[in-house]
């Protein structure tokens, strides 16, 4: 019966899995979350903290077959790859950039718009009336580019932009100098999105939700979940060296995700997207708000104790150790945008983004196993999309339509 309380795992302590199960808490559900980390400790720690609302435009565009072994070879540009894990990846690979026709990614951005539109406001309703509120902040978004030109090549991902709302302000060097005047002369043209936000501290905003989660009666388990086995009376998982059936299971592992996915029959086409950040406190500079590099691909963004650069694409699987290269990038990246920074220290961390073939999520219910739904694959979104999948989630295991048509998500599209 719709509105009828369910027993619920959630698989997944990142933002997606814990807004799913806060919003299926908010709907009576009796939920646990299990995760082989702590919340907030994964992937949703790392992020670079952007809620990009514009950001619906997949990394595979048109052109990318000329750019790619120019920026495989070059330590200035934003892709690495482990060359030892070529073979394993060449499959996904070939997938992955099929999708990078013109045609492929308009339907990608208009799927992906859905989610991120109204994202900022999914976050504050997530938030609201919990002490998370002080990590969201709203703000503007600027892309920095060496000059105009720089921003006129990019036209094509403007465009795309532009089709789907989201149009901004162009700002030449005296306004970026009045908006920010530390900011290093390398940038002398700037695009600004209005109506955007960030989170001060993306682990400590999980953590904080997942807090007040278990405050309100949710249960948090910290296991590895090492098997999902789906039937009419229940969906059984093993963890903690023990088996337990739940009415529903959302699977939201984000790149651990499709070892389960598959067990239950379904083909998941999807990679480990290397990312990185490091991390300064006590800086004597912040910019005002977050930025988005264009030549270097990487966003710097104000931290609640200093700043954050993070971005970077690497492939190179889930158990490699972290390679020196992308974070050599990302340092001489920072001295370029503020050549006078000082800070008292810094951290370096890798995470894994969950990159399907398409550049889409996995959101909704198995045909097959219609009591396990997915929630996993948002790629370089996930944090932006956190709030209002989880949202999505909740509505379908209460039995209500989402106010999102979830075609283009839908598990099964690579089954055969």
């Amino acid at each position: 019966m719709p509105g009828e309380a369910k027993k619920v795992a959630v698989i997944g302590a990142g933002i997606v899995g814990v807004s799913s199960a806060e919003w299926l808490r908010r709907d009576g559900h009796q939920v646990t979350v299990i995760d082989r980390l702590a919340p907030g400790e994964g992937t949703s720690f790392g992020n670079g903290g952007v809620l990009a609302r514009c950001g619906m435009v997949p990394v595979p565009t048109p052109g990318i077959f000329k750019k790619a072994p120019k920026m495989l070879l070059s330590p200035e540009q934003p892709l690495f790859l482990r060359w030892s894990y070529l073979i394993r990846l060449m499959p996904w690979l070939r997938e992955y950039l099929s999708y990078s026709t013109d045609a492929h990614v308009q339907k990608i951005a208009d799927g992906l718009t859905p989610l991120l539109e109204d994202s900022v406001n999914e976050h504050l309703a997530l938030a609201q009336g919990t002490k998370a509120e002080a990590f969201v902040q709203t703000s503007d978004y600027i892309f920095l580019y060496q000059d105009r030109s720089g921003f006129e090549n990019d036209s094509y991902v403007w465009s795309l932009r532009q089709k789907h709302g989201f149009d901004g302000i162009a700002m030449d060097r005296a306004d970026l100098q009045d908006n920010d005047p530390a900011l290093g002369d390398r940038y002398g043209f700037g695009y600004k999105m209005t109506d955007h936000g960030h989170i001060t501290d993306p682990g400590g905003y999980v953590k904080t939700l997942a807090r007040h989660f278990e405050g309100q009666g949710g249960k948090i388990v910290q296991s590895d979940v090492s098997a999902v086995q789906s039937s009419e009376d229940g969906t059984t998982l093993a963890f903690n060296g023990t088996e337990e059936k739940f009415d529903k299971v959302v699977i939201a592992g984000g790149a651990w995700s499709a070892k389960l996915a598959e067990q239950l029959g379904h083909r998941v086409p999807l990679e480990t997207e290397r990312g990185y950040h490091i991390h300064y406190r006590g800086t004597s500079i912040k910019p005002p708000c977050p930025y988005m590099v264009a030549d270097s691909k990487f966003v710097a963004t104000p931290m609640s104790d200093g700043l954050r650069t993070a971005g970077i694409v690497e492939f190179g699987g889930l158990d490699a150790p972290a390679s020196k290269a992308p974070i050599e990038l990302l340092e001489r990246g920072l001295r370029k945008l503020y050549p006078d920074i000082e800070f008292e220290d810094k951290s370096e961390w890798l995470g894994h983004r969950p990159a399907p073939a398409d550049s889409l999520p996995f959101l909704g219910a198995s045909p097959t196993h219609p009591a396990v739904y997915f929630a996993f694959g948002h790629h370089h979104i996930g944090l932006t999309a956190g709030p209002k999948t989880g949202r999505m989630i909740a509505d379908m295991v209460s039995e209500r339509l989402p106010n999102v048509d979830i075609k283009p998500y839908r598990v099964d599209r690579f089954d055969r």
